[in-house]
């Protein structure tokens, strides 16, 4: 009987508490990535005291390092961070949406056409290349805009970037005024070696150059570079990774709080023989009866195919039930085994969550066994999981799309 056909009539029913329709949302995803806002910010306060005098920007590209750009730029700006950095112009648009006044740059410099992209967003173009300075330039002039730019030079990363004969070019025009260059920076090759020559080299390079743009802010230092020390740290630094928790300073302990928390459902528990094998190409045989969780994560979800095991090598660890266990086997695309068999015969059982990341499992730890950095543990992690984000002057946790 349908309810309008019903002889009684319907009860209003009061709304279930935030918390229990979160619950109910959750329930449909197979994994949960939580994003601290309140540890992103206590990063970046803590990278802002090490850069004192200069300003402290934050590089939010890449989604924020796949922690969501919107969320992380409303934090950021509320926390005080005036001055963000994105790789590209949709960036820029998510970006300023969320932090309408901050002064965004945008890293891959001018292409072509874009200008009115910049005026409408209110975004300067980090220039590296001297058409696309002469573009912007006849830009400006057609249509009045003096938004700012910024000047990018090459000191040894060979990727983007001015030449120094280059930018001795422009002195005229800066000693001129009027020039409408708001930064001028250059990026570091190996920050994260503290040892490394190429350091002082670059450091060199860029104060020489930089001294002759008078009256105009410069920048060299990114996370690692912030830890070199005082004379890397100019007038303004834009860290990125280690606003998310990943290690600035590799060769010491981490000083950054951790970030993301990561944790995939188990869908099945199963058994195996002594001498069965697990996962694709039989790879791995267990030595004992076996008892298995299957959790529902896998590299279509950015955990690596890297980091399964085999018979001679370990792979990385899951925590279940509060226990680290060893990934039995290859990583699937959607599916990971894990050796349970220490832990308690009713210590879990399906629908409860393995933990990926976090309980003392870190980006960096992951990024070993993937073979890779922490950079791409982050920006990899798939469009699967619900984001849950926390802190960052929310009373409750709140659920974000994919």
């Amino acid at each position: 009987m349908t309810p309008a056909s019903s002889s009684k009539p319907l009860q209003a029913s009061a709304p279930p508490p935030p918390e229990a329709n979160q619950a109910s949302e959750l329930a449909a995803y197979n994994g949960i990535l939580t994003i601290d806002l309140d540890a992103i910010i206590a990063n970046w306060r803590k990278l802002e005291k090490a850069a004192v005098p200069a300003e402290c920007a934050a590089v939010i590209k890449a989604n924020a390092y796949g922690c969501g750009t919107e969320p992380v730029a409303k934090a950021l700006a509320a926390a005080g961070c005036k001055t963000l950095f994105v790789a590209t112009l949709d960036e820029a648009r998510a970006a300023r949406a969320a932090a309408p006044e901050a002064a965004i740059y945008v890293l891959n410099g001018f292409l072509q056409n874009t200008g009115e992209f910049y005026a409408t967003i209110n975004c300067r173009p980090v220039i590296g290349e001297l058409n696309e300075l002469a573009e912007w330039d006849v830009f400006c002039r057609r249509s009045g805009w003096s938004g700012g730019a910024a000047i990018h030079i090459d000191t040894g990363m060979n990727r983007l970037g001015l030449t120094i004969q280059e930018a001795q070019g422009l002195i005229p025009r800066i000693n001129a005024g009027d020039h409408g260059i708001t930064l001028v920076m250059s990026h570091l090759v190996a920050a994260e070696q503290l040892n490394n020559p190429v350091n002082a080299r670059q450091l060199g390079a860029f104060r020489e150059i930089a001294s002759l743009f008078t009256g105009v802010p410069a920048s060299l230092a990114n996370s690692s570079g912030i830890y070199l020390g005082s004379p890397f740290v100019f007038d303004l630094v834009r860290p990125g990774a280690a606003l998310y928790g990943v290690n600035p300073t590799p060769e010491a302990d981490n000083p950054m709080q951790p970030v993301v928390d990561l944790k995939a459902r188990i869908v099945q528990i199963r058994n195996v023989d002594r001498g069965d094998t697990v996962g694709y190409g039989g790879t791995w045989t267990a030595r004992r009866p076996t008892r298995l969780a299957i959790i529902a994560t896998g590299y279509a979800d950015g955990y690596f195919r890297a980091a399964g095991s085999n018979d001679g090598t370990r792979g990385a660890d899951v925590v279940v039930a509060g226990k680290r266990c060893p990934i039995a086997g290859r990583i699937s695309m959607d599916l990971i085994a894990i050796d349970i068999t220490d832990l308690p015969a009713n210590a879990v059982r399906r629908g409860h969550m393995a933990t990926l990341i976090g309980e003392g499992i870190t980006v960096d730890e992951l990024a070993h066994h993937f073979g890779t950095i922490g950079y791409e543990v982050l920006t990899s992690l798939g469009r699967r999981y619900a984001r849950v984000y926390k802190g960052g002057g929310a009373a409750n946790a709140s659920v974000a799309p994919p």
